[in-house]
């Protein structure tokens, strides 16, 4: 309904609209536009009437509705533009049927009118004047809007032009200000300009406000500017004032004194304050001509040529409310301003009489002058100097101008306001109010207050003083000195305190002993205990106790994980209750997270206390308990000799123990307390002991041994008997399980020291593990027991129990190895890893996660600031599998959500260099030649040892939000994975700590570190995102270098490389050698190549591929086919280099010949699946091949190139690339060849040039070519060709020959080993060319 009253409205006031008379027409068209458009009928000045069928009847009732509306729609179109015009025009272009003609012929005919007038536009603004009787900014507009009518005629004038032509067009009176536009070094804009010219037209209408004679005001303007600057009144009649006469109004009034120096009423020139400061250089000289005035820039250190100096332009609307810390970006500021002293860092205080004048017309003084230090919440400092204290502000203000002119990158996008400098991040700022603030730091009064250099700033009270003056020392001593007459006398009062004493000073509060008269289950005590380093028999790592405070009776529980803790209480807390028949009153625990469920202790009535931060005192009685427990367990696993895996069970037994036991508080035990009658302790037995327990019935036998050897380790929960460990198995009984039973014979002086079962958990990398071996023949020696006829159910032994394959005898066990099947998929999430089956392997993985990202200082807790956005994180989990299928760990990953980040906002840069494939094979082939030392090793949460340069908010990880923090987000410090920037700030950090260390960068390869000595011993790092290969002399040097790294990241030694990238390093007596065996047999098994028959070549030399002309045949499939064949031949396959590069090109639309060319070369690969590239060490010398195949495409007549260079006896770096030029012959796609094995050669001799193990100088590289015409060519000094691209390259060969990089040979075609890389080849050249790489069967 509003908008259809919207249309009547504006069709009601059409008629007032003026009528079209001839003139003008474009802007009555673009009026009469809107009006149609409102209408909804426009679309017929442009959409021809829909075609009338021959027959009616046959025409569609849609298509008649179509057409009924469209002449509607006409009709009404037609009617609003005739109405539109005079009633001349009416007359004229009443005959036309249809709106379209209508509108067309109007155009054809005042569109051709106005092209004459755009002569006259030109003429009227280069011939308008402005003059003194009229506003300026009146006149400005104007002008603008003839400027709008040269848009419209499509008329373009740069801007420059513009703002000159109306500079040079100001009125008589503007000349001083006109010259000093014009004089102004930088260019202004339209839209400064007229900035410029509202705020000298506003002054000038202030100055005629302080001086009558002045003409009529103009304008007002609320504009901040500093007074006290040079002479406002230059016309004066000879310095003399002028006579009022009889006829004056205010004769009979006492004239109004006014100084002629800065226009200030009740003082005369020569005793003005302003002209004082002014002889010693401080001001204006008084000289009547602006241009010569001096000293304009001592206050403030800037020199305007304007005859103000403005500090800030700001609306009314800003001046609502005071702001004592806050700091304002302001546009239209000169200058910074500061209203609060503390904020300066370095003062020097002004007395010269200078003022601000605000935007609510009112002035304050300026006090002085300083430098502010901002602190933002990024860490980042920004120093600001020149910053005008003036008391009377209401906001303190950074200039946008200033900054702008320092440097300093400023963006306003989406609400906030983002500050760096040089590409490097420095704050934010956000929109408030319609201002900017800024994000910052706010330091407090109390503590960096700056004193100004005059008597009159020291307003220390005396006390305050003479405390500051003694060192700080107690008030009492003071007074005591006052009363010895030592210092002063003066009052004190009683209550006075110092706020850094009371910062530096502070103490704990004394803990008193408490007494309390409580009843049973009216207070619970509880406390968790960490023996995470030492996980228990079924895994557990945890232990939480419960106490109850009136008996001191105890109860405890073993978890897998911290959070189990609050479901153990409610396990207690509904066994206590029932048997107790009464309710939990209060439960009185630390302020770990697991305690926390506020909905919980809600609804159960439980008041839940906690102790106050960092203060255990208050948890006495839980705390005792524990270190009570954990002295008897130490004491009694060293007692016994076990090892310290069963800690469980002796910490079970000592809780069992303690309850029966009195203690200091009561005489009565526990026990007693609790179940209401004394104990027996005739059965306790010593932890530990050896016995022999006597076998159930059912697996007794009749002949034989009825007991097997076990172990004591503790007393059955709910029931009278013992628990025993099996040292022993028989054919019903394991070894390593837990069995109950109260008959046994214990031997109380008899102990047995033995290991934890080496298998029950994953033990750290550092203890050496047992690898798995056939378990078939220990087997089968072992006799297969008479089964029996009746059904067998399968028995329960709890969660605390594992199943293991066990290998050898019953009297010697070989080895043990946990049995299990992985049936689940990865969790995706984390609630889905906490609902898995292997939920407690989860939970391992995610605390050592966060452990290892709260140990790096990864974030802090902080509020969101306004404006700012906090990214989302994932948990990524994974489990890592061994190469035999097993699994080798379960791994979890906290990934935040880089992809939400903003370029310029979050992420400035992101580039960060990897080590090339090509420099790890060089240095293999180096470490062949100098029997180097090679070791490998990981850097374990790589991307978390960066620094971060940005501000970046991230919310609270899944599982691990704070407790009574939730509203708060992480505010990171360091780099995370997922961050757009991590890679490249792990590099910088990684780059920083190895070059502080000694060592020096390779320029040729930025991930390439050596350091070397002066008898030729050292080391070389190469490093590949958090992967790192260590070359050295020897074996002490690698250890230094791993020792270094390990003390400044967190590193895994993984010993002499095996595994680089996936390929697979051997070094043996004939050299070193690398292969991707593994590799291929998983991708042949990936595309169902596995059980293929192999063939010889890799391609059909008769082979013709043609770019497919129908639909693609399994586009997807094929691209990560190539994908996987181009991984192989990139690290150590250049054999199918050519194929896999030709096959490439048909990426985007393969058809099935392609699909054949790669069946083939999988069927290769299978043939030559252990081939590896091998480096024996000879010839240590660098030399290169280089072939070209010419016009070989058929599609776009373009040839391919291919080189490859050879080092200790295998290839380094090869290539077979398409070209990207057309050649006319042979030779010049052999040159095209050739000058790309030239630059590939120059980046080798760089890289070489900066390892200390070659010898130097450095000799040419040999390049070998099979073409005399292009050696002929490369040699010749003088191109004299008509091709450019070669006349470049001709240039480049030359001067790598001249500069002794390169030397161009020529040999064979058959023995070119890059012959293979341009085209298919038969079997024995394709062979002949593998073995002359270094292609061999590993």
């Amino acid at each position: 309904m509003a908008s259809g009253d919207s249309v009547k409205e504006m069709t009601s006031k059409f008629e007032k609209l003026n009528k079209f008379e001839g003139q003008d027409f474009r802007r009555w068209q673009k009026k009469m536009k809107f009006l149609l458009t409102t209408l909804k009928v426009v679309y017929v000045l442009s959409t021809p009437m829909p075609v009338l069928p021959e027959s009616v009847e046959d025409e569609p009732l849609e298509a008649t509705r179509r057409r009924s509306k469209w002449e509607n729609d006409d009709y009404i179109c037609r009617g609003h533009i005739l109405n539109g015009m005079s009633d001349s025009l009416f007359d004229i272009y009443q005959n036309f049927e249809s709106a379209k003609e209508l509108w067309d012929s109007l155009e054809s005919k005042y569109m051709a009118e106005d092209a004459s007038s755009k002569k006259f536009l030109v003429s009227n603004f280069m011939g308008y004047k402005m003059i003194d009787s009229r506003p300026v900014m009146e006149q400005y507009h104007e002008m603008l809007r003839i400027l709008g009518q040269f848009a419209q005629h499509n008329l373009k004038m740069d801007e420059a032009i513009v703002v000159a032509v109306i500079i040079d067009k100001l009125p008589p009176s503007w000349k001083d200000f006109k010259h000093n536009l014009k004089h102004n070094k930088e260019e202004l804009t339209l839209t400064q300009l007229g900035s410029h010219l509202r705020i000298e037209e506003s002054l000038r209408t202030q100055e005629l406000d302080n001086n009558p004679k002045g003409k009529n005001q103009v304008g007002s303007s609320s504009v901040n500017m500093v007074e006290g600057e040079s002479s406002k009144n230059p016309k004066k009649s000879n310095g003399k004032r002028k006579f009022k006469g009889k006829d004056d109004k205010s004769s009979n009034k006492k004239a109004k004194v006014v100084c002629w120096n800065c226009n200030k009423p009740g003082h005369f020139k020569k005793d003005c304050r302003l002209r004082k400061v002014n002889k010693d250089g401080a001001g204006p000289s008084g000289s009547k001509d602006p241009e010569k005035q001096q000293g304009q820039n001592s206050v403030f250190m800037q020199n305007f040529n304007y005859i103000q100096n403005y500090i800030s332009v700001i609306s009314e609307a800003f001046y609502v409310q005071d702001d004592n810390v806050a700091w304002w970006v302001d546009s239209g500021a000169t200058s910074h301003v500061c209203k609060d002293l503390y904020w300066f860092k370095d003062f020097q205080p002004i007395e010269d009489g200078s003022v601000v004048k605000m935007g609510n017309v009112a002035t304050e003084p300026i006090k002085g002058i300083g430098s502010v230090l901002l602190t933002f919440t990024s860490g980042k400092c920004l120093c600001l100097n020149n910053v005008l204290y003036v008391p009377g502000i209401r906001k303190n203000l950074v200039s946008e101008i200033v900054l702008n002119n320092c440097g300093y990158k400023q963006v306003l996008e989406s609400d906030k306001y983002i500050l760096s400098r040089h590409g490097s991040f420095m704050g934010f700022g956000y929109i408030c109010n319609g201002m900017i603030r800024l994000n910052i730091n706010y330091p407090s009064s109390d503590n960096s207050v700056c004193m100004a250099s005059s008597s009159t700033s020291n307003n220390f009270h005396k006390s305050e003083l003479w405390h500051a003056r003694l060192g700080h020392i107690h008030y009492k001593r003071l007074k005591d000195m006052s009363k010895m007459s030592l210092i002063p006398a003066f009052d004190m009062q009683n209550n006075e305190k110092c706020k850094t004493c009371m910062l530096t000073k502070i103490t704990r509060q004394p803990f008193k002993d408490v007494v309390r008269e409580s009843k049973v289950l009216d207070l619970i005590h509880s406390d968790l205990c960490d023996f995470h380093a030492t996980p228990s028999l079924g895994n557990k790592k945890y232990v939480v106790t419960f106490i109850d405070d009136a008996s001191r009776y105890c109860y405890i529980y073993l978890l897998h994980s911290k959070d189990e803790a609050l479901d153990k209480f409610k396990i207690y807390k509904q066994q206590v209750e029932l048997h107790k028949n009464e309710l939990i009153k209060v439960l009185r625990t630390d302020r770990g997270g697991e305690y926390y469920d506020p909905v919980y202790f809600e609804s159960t009535g439980i008041i839940h206390q906690t102790t106050a931060p960092y203060t255990p005192q208050q948890n006495g009685v839980a705390e005792r308990k524990n270190r009570t427990l954990k002295e008897m367990v130490n004491s009694m696993l060293s007692y016994s000799g076990l090892s310290e895996g069963f800690w469980g069970e002796a910490m079970l037994t000592a809780c069992y123990i303690l309850n029966r036991t009195p203690n200091k508080r009561s005489k009565n035990t526990p026990y007693e307390l609790w179940c209401k009658k004394v104990p027996n302790l005739s059965y306790l037995k010593v932890w530990g002991c050896r016995a022999v327990v006597r076998l159930t019935e059912p697996k007794r036998k009749t002949l034989g041994e009825r007991g097997i050897d076990c172990i004591f380790i503790g007393y059955a929960e709910h029931s009278k008997a013992y628990r025993f460990y099996v040292l022993e198995s028989n054919d019903s009984v394991s070894v390593n399980t837990v069995i109950e039973s109260r008959d046994a014979i214990f031997d109380e002086e008899r102990f047995t020291s033995i290991p934890r079962p080496r298998d029950m958990i994953h033990q750290s990398s550092s203890k050496s593990t047992t690898q798995a071996e056939d378990v078939s023949g220990g087997a089968s020696s072992v006799p297969e027991p008479r089964k029996s006829t009746r059904a067998r159910k399968a028995k329960s032994f709890g969660s605390d129990f594992q199943l293991y394959l066990v290998e050898g005898t019953r009297n010697e066990t070989i080895s043990q190895h946990q049995y299990c099947f992985n049936i689940e998929e990865d969790p995706k999430t984390f609630s889905e890893a906490m609902a898995s089956r292997d939920v407690h392997f989860w939970k391992e993985a995610i605390h050592d996660e966060i452990d290892s990202i709260m140990h790096n200082n990864t974030w802090v807790l902080a509020d969101l600031p306004p404006g700012c956005k906090a990214l989302g994180c994932k948990w990524i989990l994974k489990r890592k599998m061994k190469v035999d299928g097993t699994i080798d760990k379960y791994k979890a990953r906290l990934v935040i959500q880089g992809f939400r980040q903003k370029e310029g906002i979050d992420f400035f840069d992101t580039y960060a260099p990897v080590a090339r494939i090509s420099t790890i094979r060089l240095l293999l082939a180096l470490a062949a030649i100098h029997n180097l030392v090679i070791h490998q090793m990981d850097v374990k949460t790589a991307f978390l040892n960066g620094d971060l340069d940005e501000e970046i908010y991230m919310k609270q990880p899944e599982g691990f939000v704070m407790p009574g923090n939730e509203h708060k987000v992480c505010k990171l410090k360091k780099s995370l994975y997922g961050l757009k920037q991590a890679p490249k700030q792990w590099h910088q950090k990684f780059d920083d700590v190895v070059l502080s260390n000694g060592f020096a960068l390779n320029q040729a390869d930025k991930c390439v570190y050596s350091k070397f000595d002066t008898s030729g011993k050292g080391v070389m790092i190469c490093l590949y995102v958090d992967d790192m290969l260590i070359f050295g002399t020897d074996l002490e040097e690698v250890d230094k270098t791993k020792k270094f790294l390990s003390s400044s990241f967190d590193m895994k030694d993984m010993g002499e490389a095996e595994v680089i990238l996936g390929i697979r390093i051997r070094k043996g007596n004939n050299g070193i050698s690398i292969s991707q065996s593994h590799y291929i047999e998983k991708i042949l098994k990936k595309f169902n190549f596995e059980n293929c028959s192999p063939v010889s070549t890799p391609i059909d030399p008769s082979l013709k591929l043609l770019p497919n002309k129908g639909s693609p045949v399994s586009q997807l499939e094929y691209s990560r086919a190539i994908g996987c064949l181009m991984y192989a031949m990139i690290s150590t396959r250049p054999d199918i280099a050519y194929a896999v590069g030709r096959l490439s090109r048909y990426t985007s639309n393969p058809s099935s010949h392609h699909w054949q060319a790669v069946s083939r070369v999988f069927k290769y690969l299978k043939g030559t699946m252990n081939y590896g590239l091998t480096y024996s060490g000879y010839p240590s010398v660098l030399e290169g091949y280089s072939d070209a195949s010419w016009i070989n495409n058929l599609e776009d007549h373009s040839s391919t190139s291919g080189w490859v260079f050879l080092l200790g006896g295998g290839a380094i770096s090869w290539a077979s690339k398409k070209q990207t030029c057309i050649t006319n012959s042979t030779m010049e796609s052999e040159f095209v060849a050739l000058s790309a094995a030239g630059k590939e050669a120059e980046w080798l001799r760089n890289l070489i040039y900066e390892i200390p193990l070659w010898p130097k100088p450095i000799s040419t590289i040999s390049i070998r070519c099979d073409s005399a015409a292009t050696l002929a060519k490369a040699y010749s000094q003088v191109y004299n060709g008509k091709s450019r691209h070669l006349g470049v390259r001709h240039s480049m060969i030359r001067e790598l020959i001249m500069t002794g990089v390169i030397s161009v040979e020529f040999v064979r075609t058959q023995l070119n080993l890059a012959d293979h890389l341009t085209k298919g080849l038969a079997r024995d050249l394709v062979h002949k060319a593998a073995v002359g790489m270094g292609l061999k069967s590993t």
